[in-house]
């Protein structure tokens, strides 16, 4: 099992910064995730600042969420 989400932060270009159950820093980029089906609503960069740390994973409103093995397994190391 992959560690999970405990921080996260949004960042510029749909980009959040996550910091992870093992004090991982990792960079991910939703912007292929901004396109599809329910996920286009995070265009809107308000909404897309929204988001939060929820269950390991992330979430913002309207209960959208990402799974939290694909936010470790598709970021890259920060730092």
């Amino acid at each position: 099992m992959n560690p999970r989400v405990k921080q996260v932060e949004a960042k510029p270009d749909y980009q959040l910064l996550l910091t992870f159950s093992n004090n991982e820093h990792r960079l991910f980029d939703a912007k292929p995730y901004i396109t599809k089906g329910i996920f286009v609503a995070l265009q809107d960069a308000g909404i897309f600042n929204k988001v939060k740390p929820f269950n390991g994973s992330v979430l913002w409103p309207d209960d959208l969420d990402l799974c939290p093995d694909t936010l470790y397994e598709e970021s890259v190391p920060v730092g």
